[in-house]
């Protein structure tokens, strides 16, 4: 029971807006993939957006909470499903409306993600290992 306790005091540690930004837009987006697998590339883009997520598991277990090495797997697997969605998909033309909608919300939250995801993952192969608040 301590060690959810320690993720959600360092969760609630993390700015304000942080937290919006990963429980109400972030992991939602990103979880979405899932209804849009018979889409071309459905699985593909649904694999990698969802594995960056579920990869940051053992991450949170390992440092008993949010830290910047959580940032690795958003980079290892969200740079290729950018570069997979720009090209690949966005060109399409006969993509489902809904579909390329999604994926233009996908890439733009993806995109500031990794904004924020590289300098952090730079930080963490630095030493910045402390989980937040602490």
């Amino acid at each position: 029971m301590q060690l959810i306790t320690d993720i959600w005091t360092s969760f609630r540690a993390m700015p304000l807006w942080v937290q919006i930004w990963v429980a109400a837009i972030l992991v939602p987006v990103n979880s979405a993939a899932v209804l849009f697998v018979a889409q071309p590339s459905g699985w593909l883009v649904a694999g990698l957006a969802i594995a960056a997520i579920l990869a940051n598991l053992p991450v949170m277990l390992a440092a008993r909470g949010f830290s910047k090495g959580m940032a690795l797997p958003h980079v290892a697997l969200w740079v290729p499903l950018v570069v997979l969605v720009v090209p690949g998909l966005l060109g399409r033309g006969d993509l489902d409306a809904v579909y390329r909608g999604f994926l233009y919300v996908l890439l733009a939250v993806d995109v500031v993600s990794l904004a924020f995801d590289i300098p952090d993952s730079v930080k963490w192969w630095r030493g910045d290992r402390a989980a937040a608040g602490r």
